[in-house]
This record gives structure tokens, C-alpha cells and sequence, in this order.
């Protein structure tokens, strides 16, 4: 390791590659994964409880809208802005912030008996949950080790779909059993419980103390280095001579225009159709025939679809490349939306389900591994967190545009027809992506 770091400058002094992972490398990569299981199910929560608020709250279908879009636009702002934060501050500061945000608001929740102060509550938490999901693949990127980092950021960002899972299957019991407040409770007390996980087992970014260099930087390094067993450093590593702009309007400013914009659509096409998909497939299961229970179901199939399909990314990607990888994933994904909506079988409708969420998901998560290439470590958390913002606002109008299409009588054939478009175009946008962080 030492040796590595003190041959930095002759490759990149943010290639930072341990030849054997370590125990603080798991550690934080659970940490991270852990994360974005609770973010998963902070984000769920409103959806299964939304039934019961709505009756009790006196909620008609347009206010619940909105209480879904507030929650998207907290998230919109915490990757656009709150991300800044963790180039500036730290990854771990950030994620203890979100962590901190998420709980809170989501806890305080069940308290709410009116609908502004439900606006208010999604808004907030969905800050955290969107800050929090950007600086965890930036941390686990950083993280990883660099053979297998798509693999890692991937099994990290799999939190999700597994922490939108186990919510789905403890909301319906706990709501029926003791109201809509308890599953909030459930979730911003798991949320808070994590913590003292975060303040004394998650690891600071090695990579972004030697590159960000914050005050005790070098302490803080030779503590992480003893940690792993490694030897200390007498200073820090001389930067590069020529070294990358450092911050993001520079990289615009630069080589970083085209491949910033590709990436952006990209992420914003990928958000639009999957959150289409999350929002209406109970509802869409409903309209081919399906009875309420089992258009329960098949959100959790498109979930447990959506988990394999980013772990098989992953490991994919080793053999045929990224940026090939998330293409064929998302060319499948259209294609398989053009064959659901020609299905009229029950059984098969909820295979492809989980299908959808296999390739949906798989390519969608693939392109946080793009981005954590494409930028130097000192904006990583802000180029990421930018992307995600733009495809947050995607997340705000995917749904809207889905609904207004089922309001009109459209056919669930013409609707998946016409979301096949989205992620075929996000497919050939990401081939096209170039930048000299991105090496596949």
C-alpha cells in the first residue's frame, strides 16, 4: 500500500488500488450498502402507507401527488446541492447528515394530521435520501478495488431494491395490525439505530484525504493506513503537476461539456421509465385483471427482479466492458416493455415484472459507475450528486407523464410502448460518454 502511494504520481494520485481488500474496505462497503437499504425503505414507506393516509388525512388523489413529488423534489435538491458538502467536508460527514435527515423526518412522521405538515416531513427526508444515495457510491467507488470497483459500487447501490423488499413485506402486517404510523416508526427508528455505525465504524475516503487534503489529513490517513496494516506516511503525496480542474463548472468549462451532458440525459431518461415503473405497476397489474393482492406482488417481483439485475451488472461488466454492459441491459429493457404490453397472461405478465426490474435496474445502476470515473476525486461527490439531480427531475416527471397518459385511457400496451423509448435512447446516449476518468 505504501508503495502504491508513494508511486501515486506516476499514475493518478486518486488510483489508489490495495492489492487485497481489506476489513475497513468491507466494512465500509457494507456500511454504505446498509444505507442504501434504509434509504430504499424511507423512500417505499409512502407507498405503502399512502392507502391509510389518504382516508385518514382526507387526501384525494391530486393531493397525494403531491405529497409523492415533494418527497422527488427533496430528493432533487439533496443530490444537486447537499452533495457539495462531501468534497468539501468529507463522505462520512455527508452521510451521517443524510442519515441524521432521513430518520428524523421520516420518524416524525407519524405525528403529521395535516396535509401541509405531510408535505413538509416528505420534503425533508427525501434531502437526506438524496444526498445520501449520491455520496454512497461516491464513497464505495472510492472504496473498491479497482478490478472489481463496478462489481462493489453495484452491490452497494443493490441496498435499494432489497431495503423497498423487507419494507413491502413488514408494511402490509404492521399498517393492518396497528395503522399507517407504525411503519414510519419502524423505519426512522432503524434509520436513527444506524448511527453510531456511521460515527465509529465508517472510514473516512483515503482517497479523498489525500487528494481534498482537509485539516489533519495526513493524521487521519496514518490512522486509516495502521488500520489496514499498512505503513504510515510522512507527508502526503505530491500533487501532479498538471492537476484537473477542481471544481465542476471547470470541468464544463473544458472536456468535460459532452460527456457531462450525455451522462445527464442518460440518467434522466433511466429516472423518468423507472420511476414510471415503481409508481403505476399496482396500478398497471390492476388494469391486465390482476386482484389487489397479487398487484402487491409484483412490485416486490420487480424489486426482486431489480436486485439480481444489479449484482449481474456488476459482474458482467468485467467481461464485456461498462458502458456495453448498461447498453444492453437498457436496449433489453425496452424490448421487454414492448413485449409486456402485448401480454395478456397473468403468469407471464408478472415474469416479465421481474424482468423489467432486472434490466431496469441493472443498466440504471450502472451509470453510478460512470460517474464515479468521470471525475476527479475533488468534485467526484458533486459530479455524481449533479447527475442524480438530473435524473431526479426525470423521477418527478416520469410519473406525472405516466399518469396523465392512464388518465386519458391509453392502453397498457401504449404506455410501456411509449416508455420502451426512454431507456433505448439512455442505452445509445451512455455508449457515447467519453471522458479520460472513463476507461470502459
Amino acid at each position: 500500500m505504501n508503495q502504491e502511494i508513494s508511486g501515486i504520481k506516476e499514475k493518478s494520485l486518486g488510483e489508489i488500488n490495495l492489492p487485497k481488500i481489506s476489513w475497513i474496505q468491507l466494512a465500509t462497503l457494507f456500511i454504505c450498502f446498509l444505507m442504501n437499504l434504509l434509504d430504499g425503505m424511507d423512500i417505499m414507506v409512502i407507498s405503502y402507507a399512502a392507502p391509510s393516509l389518504a382516508r385518514e388525512l382526507n387526501l384525494d388523489p391530486k393531493n397525494l401527488g403531491y405529497v409523492f413529488s415533494s418527497g422527488l423534489l427533496g430528493m432533487t435538491l439533496g443530490a444537486l446541492f447537499l452533495t457539495t458538502l462531501a468534497d468539501k467536508l468529507g463522505r462520512k460527514f455527508l452521510i451521517m447528515v443524510s442519515a441524521i435527515l432521513m430518520g428524523i423526518f421520516v420518524f416524525a412522521t407519524v405525528w403529521v394530521h395535516s396535509f401541509p405538515e405531510l408535505i413538509l416531513m416528505r420534503f425533508f427526508s427525501g434531502i437526506g435520501i438524496g444526498s445520501m444515495l449520491a455520496t454512497t457510491a461516491t464513497m464505495s467507488s472510492e472504496y473498491a478495488p479497482k478490478e472489481s470497483k463496478t462489481f462493489w459500487v453495484s452491490f452497494v447501490m443493490s441496498g435499494y431494491p432489497v431495503g423497498a423488499i423487507l419494507t413491502g413485506l413488514i408494511a402490509a402486517p404492521l399498517i393492518h395490525l396497528h395503522g399507517w404510523q407504525y411503519i414510519f416508526l419502524f423505519a426512522g427508528c432503524t434509520t436513527l439505530v444506524a448511527l453510531p455505525l456511521i460515527y465509529f465504524f465508517l472510514a473516512e475516503s483515503l482517497e479523498f484525504l489525500l487528494k481534498s487534503r482537509p485539516k489533519n489529513a495526513l493524521i487521519k490517513a496514518n490512522i486509516l493506513l495502521q488500520r489496514m496494516g499498512k505503513e504510515r506516511l510522512y507527508q502526503l503525496p505530491e500533487p501532479e503537476a498538471k492537476e484537473p480542474p477542481i471544481n465542476l463548472i471547470g470541468v464544463l468549462n473544458t472536456k468535460g461539456t459532452v460527456p457531462t451532458l450525455l451522462l445527464w440525459l442518460s440518467f434522466f431518461l433511466s429516472f423518468a421509465c423507472l420511476y414510471f415503473l415503481t409508481s403505476w405497476i399496482p396500478r398497471l397489474a390492476s388494469i391486465s385483471g390482476m386482484n389487489s393482492e397479487w398487484s402487491i406482488y409484483s412490485g416486490t417481483l420487480f424489486n426482486l427482479g431489480a436486485f439480481f439485475g444489479i449484482l449481474s451488472l456488476g459482474y458482467l461488466s468485467k467481461y464485456l466492458g461498462l458502458k456495453k454492459s448498461i447498453f444492453f441491459f437498457l436496449v433489453g429493457n425496452a424490448a421487454l416493455m414492448l413485449v409486456f404490453g402485448l401480454s395478456r397472461n397473468p403468469a407471464w405478465i408478472m415474469t416479465l415484472f421481474g424482468l423489467i426490474g432486472f434490466s431496469i435496474q441493472g443498466g440504471f445502476v450502472g451509470l453510478y459507475s460512470v460517474a464515479s470515473r468521470m471525475y476527479p476525486t475533488q468534485i467526484r461527490a458533486t459530479g455524481m450528486g449533479w447527475a442524480v439531480g438530473a435524473g431526479r427531475i426525470g423521477a418527478i416527471l416520469g410519473p406525472i407523464f405516466g399518469g396523465l397518459l392512464i388518465d386519458s385511457g391509453l392502453s397498457m400496451q401504449y404506455n410501456f410502448i411509449i416508455f420502451a423509448i426512454p431507456t433505448l435512447l439512455a442505452g445509445i446516449s451512455t455508449l457515447f460518454i467519453q471522458s479520460i476518468h472513463l476507461n470502459s
